[in-house]
């Protein structure tokens, strides 16, 4: 079974794409009902209690290979920015998330340096040249996303994040990402700039059907559901503290039900 090309056809179409934090949450959005999952390089640092680019490369390859166990879905790895800097390792970074049996990966252009955080741009063109080279050398098929982080990293320039995404396109990136879009007509103006498909992170306000209409084909949540989660704890963790109450679990999955799907009886 090639993964990769079903990762690949799912893109014909808008879809959802959760983001599980470890092999529990993998199995649980799985027997759910969606089709492919993502990591969340963010959701994964905070899980084991460190900031988000605080994992390294090969622990979070590791991570990967977790989650690729846990399901027979097709994984897709945000990678950050790959193995480092140069062309050479972002092509390394794509053979990685191949022996690792991911269906694909995104690679970014936010280069982790505060004072200069997003690639020159011939420079971030040239990676994702070196690695889309790579993922068309791998006997299957596989995915690969080029990511412009402008939105994230206090540049806000739509301008210079189309221009790199169709420099991207043109490079041979399978799919096109900004993340940090909140305005639906800035997804719009960028789905129909390039001819690849978009991937947006999803913001309270976005719907599956204004982002489809929109043009987007693939629809992440980045490290939002381990947010949550985390969330709901704080709540059980005040509730406990500041009433001696324990109503937070009248909400919680029940021990019964969890037991029964990671049993494999759901």
């Amino acid at each position: 079974m090639d993964k990769g090309r079903i990762f690949r056809d799912l893109h014909a179409s808008t879809f959802i794409i959760p983001n599980p934090w470890d092999a529990g949450t993998a199995k649980l959005l799985a027997a759910f009902g969606f089709k492919a999952l993502a990591t969340t390089s963010a959701g994964y640092a905070f899980s084991r209690g460190l900031p988000d680019g605080g994992v390294g490369f090969e622990a979070m390859i590791a991570h990967c290979k977790e989650l690729v166990a846990a399901t027979g879905l097709p994984v897709s790895a945000d990678l950050e920015k790959g193995k480092g800097d140069s062309a050479e390792r972002a092509a390394e970074t794509i053979f990685a998330a191949d022996a690792a049996g991911l269906a694909g990966c995104s690679i970014e252009d936010f280069s982790g340096d505060g004072d200069k955080p997003i690639y020159e741009f011939s420079h971030a063109v040239e990676r994702v040249a070196a690695a889309a080279e790579a993922a068309r050398a791998l006997k299957n098929d596989f995915v690969f996303t080029a990511r412009a982080e402008n939105f994230l990293h206090g540049r806000p320039d739509l301008d210079d994040t189309i221009k790199r995404l169709q420099a991207f396109e043109k490079a041979g990136a399978d799919v096109l990402y900004a993340p940090g879009i909140t305005d639906i007509e800035i997804v719009r103006t960028i789905c129909s700039a390039v001819s690849k498909p978009v991937n947006v992170l999803a913001v309270p306000g976005f719907s599956r059907a204004a982002l489809a209409e929109a043009g987007a084909k693939r629809i992440s949540v980045g490290s939002k559901l381990t947010n949550f989660a985390f969330g709901m704890l704080e709540r059980a963790a005040n509730e406990m503290l500041q009433d001696g109450t324990f109503e937070f679990s009248c909400d919680a999955m029940p021990f019964a039900r969890l037991q029964q799907m990671f049993s494999g009886q759901a």
